[in-house]
């Protein structure tokens, strides 16, 4: 009850921009996770093997750091509200491409150009929260912004298991009518509910009061950019943690739907269903590690739940019901986002006040462009050792993963409670 004081003290300009937020990345998240969700059926409509459609997420994850050094220099330049809602018409028009996609060529260019769109909405939306949002209860916040992630995969498997088994079995005709296609479109729609609620928000209090200083806004590029470099130590430190951070989440999701179908032999509305418990979980760790992390702190929290992953690992993998798996699903994303929920909050106290729209959000892209071979990876390597089963990759990755996030983390610096509203 006491963590969720802080929200009864959210003004209406205040609750209007963070449910923006939160939404747009639910929105970003949704639309990458359908994929996740596909890539069988993507592999059969253009005859190729499902190792070779992890390329487009490999191509999505590389192009993210784009979008979030282009973006974020954008929303410092122009404000984050009018950035953010480029930035949501943008990745929604390349979804939607995806679509249409006549062969996997094209389907790569339009993922990459996704990927861009996808990269952007993070670092913009996540400044304009906390530079709105009051420091009271920051990591309440913190927990419930990045879950947007999860809610985002959470959406897409239930959209995915319902279209399965209530929709597509009764539809014949096209192809751009069936299957994974009508869900690229249907993922799209939304975005007009989050654009409306953008429309009607604030702009950023504390861009708004360093936009007076217009030798700062204006300065030129190249002044800008040499400015940045005076935080490369600290930015680098971050991009390994946040590369420890992608290997951790992404290695436990991207490929966890075709083990609950390959591995498991669970039916695709059984799998959706079991993704979406592991996602309910995702979302409670993220909330709970998040409020918790204004008592105990950033890294701590942090650390606690990265290590407590790894013994989640034999009812998550190597279980043989989908009760079970579901309930291994459920307690291994609950420690994963856990560790996630913290990040927002984490990485917007540690970036100085004349980067934020870039800082967090170029460091958090960067570990996806290092980790972006990942689901590549662990697909050949479960191909190459292990007969195709993935079960023995997606243990290790745990082990090694978040092992990793508690020492990167827990190295590293904290400034918990600093005023984000700094000019």
């Amino acid at each position: 009850m006491q963590a969720m004081r802080p929200s009864r003290t959210l003004t209406r300009a205040q609750t209007r921009t963070f449910l923006a937020c939160f939404l747009g990345w639910t929105l970003d998240a949704f639309d990458f996770f359908i994929l996740t969700w596909c890539l069988d059926s993507v592999a059969q409509n253009f005859h190729i093997s499902t190792v070779t459609v992890t390329d487009s997420l490999f191509w999505t994850l590389c192009m993210r750091p784009v979008g979030a050094l282009l973006f974020g220099m954008l929303a410092e330049r122009f404000g984050r509200k009018p950035i953010l809602i480029l930035n949501i018409i943008c990745f929604t028009l390349f979804e939607l491409s995806s679509a249409f996609s006549p062969n996997f060529t094209f389907f790569l260019v339009t993922r990459a150009l996704f990927g861009i769109g996808m990269g952007g909405e993070w670092g913009v939306g996540a400044a304009l929260a906390f530079e709105t949002l009051p420091a009271e209860g920051r990591g309440f916040f913190s927990g419930i912004l990045q879950e947007g992630y999860v809610t985002g995969n959470l959406l897409s498997g239930a959209l995915y298991g319902i279209a399965y088994a209530l929709v597509f079995p009764h539809i014949h005709g096209a192809a751009y009518l069936t299957s994974w296609r009508a869900l690229f479109v249907l993922g799209t729609l939304p975005s007009l509910v989050v654009i409306w609620l953008l429309a009607g928000c604030n702009e950023s209090p504390v861009w708004l009061a360093r936009k007076a200083r217009v030798k700062e806004i204006s300065a030129p590029l190249l002044e800008r950019m040499s400015g940045y470099l005076t935080y490369l130590p600290n930015f680098i430190i971050l991009v390994l943690m946040m590369s420890a951070f992608m290997s951790f989440s992404h290695g436990t999701q991207d490929l966890y739907p075709t083990f609950l179908k390959h591995d498991a032999g669970l039916s695709k509305t059984t799998a959706s269903w079991v993704g979406i418990l592991a996602n309910l979980g995702g979302l409670t760790g993220g909330i709970c590690c998040g409020a918790l992390s204004e008592r105990f702190g950033r890294r701590r929290m942090i650390v606690i739940a990265g290590l407590l992953a790894i013994p989640m690992i034999p009812l998550w993998a190597w279980s043989h019901t989908a009760v079970l798996l579901a309930m291994g699903g459920f307690l291994m994303q609950f420690m994963v986002q856990g560790a996630w929920g913290v990040v927002p909050v984490h990485l917007n106290e540690l970036s100085p006040a004349p980067v934020r729209a870039v800082f967090p959000g170029l460091a958090y892209q960067l570990g996806n462009l290092t980790t972006a071979y990942n689901g590549h990876i662990q697909a050949g390597l479960a191909a190459t050792l292990f007969a195709g089963h993935l079960r023995p990759v997606l243990a290790w990755t745990v082990v090694l993963m978040g092992c990793a996030v508690a020492l990167t983390t827990g190295l590293g610096r904290e400034a918990k409670g600093a005023d984000l509203s700094t000019v």
